[in-house]
């Protein structure tokens, strides 16, 4: 049994507790929020012994594991407090809100031997585990391109002021604005291509806000809008767009030489993976083009409010019977994923998949997209952090 702690009991809090019950590894201990009445609130929900503050959570022997679930830009300080306090962590995503904060992480983690871990976890999900099985087995041929999107909508517009977590935490949207989306959603993206694809090399993006009235009070908004272009291994390459303007589009496609692999919502731990056979010759190519444009004919005809386009697509076998648990609102994932497999690294004492080092270079990648002033001349990045292979899940070989 592994004791924990959470510290940062808002939104994203309630989300770890949701699936706690079917990880029986784990027992939620105590909790600690600097917000009095918001850690009463949480600790009511969930059952957990409210701590007085950050150093009793350190001094207490019996917690194994602290989830660091605070605002970003405080996962520096907590971070490493709780690394020299001796306590395993699993952070958030990001590590640091720089890759200079997530660089001195790393070495401080090194420094003390204390395991460090960080979210996000989808990458451990059916979904990528099954990707990652097709991309290994050659089902589209070598890959050429990748479009990644992690695009969610003008969520001003969607009245997130009324937005509330299980224990009643608002969704934290001058948090989430000044951060910037890049920095909240870009992980489940990059985290995927390198599992599959490895380290990144080369960046090169373009970032802007959009729109600078949200109808909250920020101290300055973050690009609300980012795309760049990254250069990986073996000449693949990948185009990744994160926003909160453009209409939701969570997908991501794979372009290789034989076909088409896509998945249509990251966010869905058992999202279906399919597979589209690119033509073998000229006449079948010509009939592909022919059908597309059959259907823009009889759309343009008839005049039809809705579109009667589609896709011939093989869904490719999950790697294993899909287990759906939801964490709340519109999330099928289980936050618990990730410190689940943590647990099992320390107690197996063998590399985690979500590993510091994993950690660090998604921050790196995450700041050349968000931020592509900070590179040398605001051109083509060179990535300098790097991480072990990802293992594959043993029940996805």
């Amino acid at each position: 049994m592994v004791n924990i702690a959470v510290l940062g009991c808002g939104f994203v809090a309630d989300f770890y507790m949701a699936t706690l019950h079917r990880h029986p590894t784990f027992r939620a201990t105590s909790c600690y929020d600097i917000r009095p009445g918001r850690l009463q609130a949480f600790a009511t929900r969930h059952r957990l012994r409210p701590a007085a503050g950050l150093d009793a959570i350190l001094a207490d022997s019996s917690i194994d594991m602290v989830f660091n679930l605070t605002n970003p830009r405080s996962h520096l300080a907590v971070t490493k407090a709780c690394i020299e306090g001796g306590k395993a962590v699993y952070s958030e995503k990001p590590l640091g809100m720089t890759f200079a904060e997530a660089s001195e992480l790393l070495r401080l983690t090194r420094l003390h031997g204390v395991p460090l871990a960080c979210a996000p976890s989808s990458l451990l999900g059916v979904a990528a585990q099954t990707a990652g099985r097709a991309l290994r087995e050659g089902a589209i041929g070598k890959v050429r391109l990748v479009y990644a999107n992690f695009d969610d909508g003008m969520v001003h517009r969607l009245d997130p002021g009324r937005w509330r977590s299980a224990s009643g935490a608002p969704w934290p949207a001058r948090d989430e604005f000044e951060t910037g989306c890049t920095f909240q959603h870009a992980g489940y993206l990059l985290t995927w291509l390198a599992a599959f694809f490895g380290p990144a090399r080369h960046v090169q993006a373009f970032a802007s806000c959009r729109i600078p009235d949200k109808g909250i009070a920020v101290d300055a908004m973050a690009p609300d809008f980012s795309v760049g272009c990254i250069e990986y291994d073996d000449d693949v390459v990948a185009r990744v767009t994160c926003s909160i303007v453009a209409p939701a589009d969570k997908s991501l496609v794979v372009i290789g030489d034989e076909g088409i692999l896509s998945i249509r919502n990251v966010r869905d731990d058992n999202a279906p993976v399919y597979l589209q056979r690119t033509p073998r010759n000229r006449v079948m190519a010509r009939l592909g083009h022919g059908w597309n444009g059959f259907q823009d004919r009889v759309e343009s005809v008839l005049r039809l409010p809705f579109s009667l386009r589609f896709q011939v697509s093989r869904r490719y076998p999950p790697v294993r019977r899909p287990e759906f648990r939801n964490s709340g609102g519109n999330k099928p994932i289980d936050f618990l994923r990730g410190p689940e497999e943590f647990a099992e690294a320390i107690r197996e004492d063998r590399p985690c998949r979500l590993s510091p080092e994993l950690g660090l270079h998604i921050t790196e990648l995450v700041e050349a997209l968000q931020h592509p002033e900070r590179s040398e001349g605001g051109g083509r990045r060179r990535i300098v952090s790097s991480f072990d292979p990802i293992a594959p899940m043993p029940w996805a070989v």
